[in-house]
């Protein structure tokens, strides 16, 4: 929870300049969770190198529609990295499901990877291996050290804007430009 104990569930967490580990650098997060026992949340703007969507279907047996191949797979998080995560829009209900607010949902249950195997995917989606995680308190304690910031959820953001941009476009959504920020916290 945030110092007023509003959980951040359903933000974008956005990397500050000075945050330099490679897992995170120009980051931005969708939060999927939020609250005492931590935070969970999916990078949505790290694409694998080496891996697409079709490599995961056949992995997993599942048939699958012709350009499988050219539907990417994030790098979701350095936190179980061999799980399989769907960021999507709508329609929600999937077996393994949650819903983040009314406008995007997580999922990462084999239901959702066959509907889009099938060429029947959500209107938008993100399929990313691991996510991001925090222990209770840890999160809070990195927003008060300035390694982030965060901002409202867009979805424009998540699924339309180009990987490259989504860092720069969810900081200017806040009113922020990236080119003025510096590396370096100041507290008064």
């Amino acid at each position: 929870m945030d110092q007023g104990g509003q959980s951040l569930k359903g933000q974008f967490l956005m990397a500050m300049p000075g945050l330099n580990d490679p897992n995170f650098y120009q980051s931005v997060t969708c939060l999927s969770e939020h609250n005492a026992r931590g935070a969970m949340g999916i990078v949505i703007n790290r694409i694998h190198p080496e891996i697409n969507a079709k490599m995961i279907f056949d992995e997993l047996q599942i048939n699958c529609v012709a350009g499988s191949e050219r539907i990417p797979v994030h790098i979701g998080g350095p936190v179980h990295m061999n799980e399989i995560f769907v960021l999507h829009a709508a329609p929600f209900g999937w077996e393994g499901g949650m819903m983040i607010t009314e406008e995007v949902g997580l999922s990462n249950s084999r239901d959702i990877l066959e509907a889009i195997a099938a060429g029947y995917p959500p209107q938008e989606y993100i399929i990313a291996l691991g996510c991001a995680g925090w222990g209770p308190g840890q999160l809070e304690g990195e927003i008060r050290s300035n390694s982030w910031i965060t901002g409202p959820y867009s979805a424009t953001i998540a699924f339309q804007t180009g990987i490259e941009r989504r860092w720069e476009e969810a900081m200017k959504g806040i009113g922020i430009d990236p080119a003025l920020l510096s590396d370096t916290a100041g507290h008064a």
